[in-house]
């Protein structure tokens, strides 16, 4: 069976959290990226967000200038479903580029 392989992602993401994708249906997220891409160390949390709580990847984690932070290692995955949003959010304006890699509406 043939499978959808997606790509979401987000440019310059700072204090505001940044909305990076809502699930339609059943997804599975397989990589997450965050790039630091200051000339100093930033803090970021990354966050899915079940229309009623923030359940927390990371939080407060330090990335350093040039650097990046893989969220999912391992051959780790994490399933939304539909309106769960995946979020990110720095501790600096203008400071992280945003990748993340998913399959799209996995069977149930």
């Amino acid at each position: 069976m043939a499978q959808n392989f997606r790509r979401f992602t987000s440019n310059a993401v700072g204090t505001s959290p940044a909305t990076i994708h809502t699930a339609n249906s059943y997804d599975t997220i397989v990589g997450i990226s965050v790039s630091n891409i200051l000339t100093t160390t930033i803090n970021v949390d990354v966050y899915i967000n079940d229309s009623a709580n923030d359940i927390y990847l990371v939080k407060t984690a330090p990335i350093p200038s040039g650097g990046s932070l893989q969220i999912l290692d391992g051959g780790a995955k994490v399933v939304v479903q539909n309106n769960d949003a995946i979020k990110v959010v720095s501790d600096t304006a203008s400071s992280a580029d945003v990748w993340v890699s998913m399959v799209d509406a996995i069977s149930t």
